[in-house]
């Protein structure tokens, strides 16, 4: 089994991200040592927020909501997955699971000592890191979620994601920079656009990127299921806060908010509001959502400080 590693000048002067990198190291029983990557912001003591990329993004994506939290004072994290940006990248598809993943996030999360944390999730950034949630619920204070889902194969997706997943696997670049602009309005500078494409300088490097959107549970008897169906049960019973920041034109993930209003105790009487832009919203409506989190934070330790 091969691991890949992106070669560091990839990463230079990239616009926007002036940010130093950190490394953690993880243990796999398959594939032994791997490195995670991650940016780490703002005061080391402050609240914890930790923003989880999805596919076939990088901790880029959070570059333009990491200074503000970090600016309010929140340590900000901001770690690649497994197979994206500056992290390991294991060669074969079959190396990837859904299972997988939620094991090297969690296993770093744990190494890195993190509690009271705010979740931040976006596209795979929640179907990681809900499960995160419903395994470690002790360390998450709260969480906030935009353009994402925790499905279990018993309702239909929607025709634009099965053109995704078509799309993923038969299109033969699997451009990244432009994959983030066609599913946004298409103006991303070029040197932006190229920063997406940083981490895979060949096929060789996006067998993690090929394979997410295989990962997807569409159907009941998806391996993934019972995972998530247990992470729904804690869910139904989360009383602590949660906030919803989806956007209004996803052609993916509409109306994707409602199964956790619904069902999560914890968005009751939360600040939700709705972003403007499409399914990358960190980069067209980020900054409002940084925003949204860090005025629902405060108030919420206010409320917790008040006698």
């Amino acid at each position: 089994m091969t691991v890949l590693r992106t070669p560091d000048d990839r990463f230079e002067n990239l616009p926007g991200f002036p940010f130093e990198p950190h490394y953690t190291e993880i243990v796999d029983a398959d594939l032994g040592r791997l490195r995670i990557h991650y940016i780490d912001e703002g005061p080391a003591h402050g609240p914890v927020v930790l923003c989880l990329h999805g596919e076939p993004t990088w901790s880029y994506l959070y570059r333009k909501m990491i200074p503000i939290f970090a600016d309010a004072g929140f340590r900000t994290l901001a770690p690649d997955l497994v197979g994206f940006g500056r992290s390991d990248k294991p060669s074969e598809r079959s190396d990837y699971t859904y299972a997988k993943h939620v094991r090297w996030m969690t296993d770093w999360l744990v190494s890195m000592g993190l509690c009271d944390v705010t979740l931040l999730g976006q596209d795979w950034g929640g179907l990681i890191g809900l499960r995160m949630v419903a395994e470690l619920p002790e360390r998450f204070a709260r969480f906030s979620l935009s353009n994402t889902a925790l499905p279990t194969g018993d309702h239909a997706i929607n025709k634009a994601f099965h053109r995704w997943r078509e799309f993923s696997q038969e299109d033969p670049e699997f451009d990244a920079g432009y994959i983030v602009n066609l599913f946004d309005r298409g103006d991303l500078a070029e040197g932006e656009a190229d920063a997406y494409r940083a981490p895979f300088p060949s096929e060789d490097y996006k067998a993690g990127a090929r394979q997410f959107p295989m990962l997807v549970p569409t159907r009941p008897d998806d391996p993934a299921v019972p995972a998530n169906r247990a992470a729904w049960k804690v869910l139904t019973e989360w009383h602590k806060p949660a906030l919803m920041c989806f956007s209004d034109a996803d052609p993916i993930m509409a109306g994707g908010d409602k199964p956790f209003l619904k069902q999560v105790p914890g968005t009751r009487n939360q600040p939700h509001i709705t972003l403007q832009g499409r399914h990358f919203i960190q980069e067209e409506d980020g900054e409002t959502w940084a925003r949204a989190v860090v005025d629902w934070v405060r108030g919420l330790r206010t409320q917790e400080d008040t006698p």
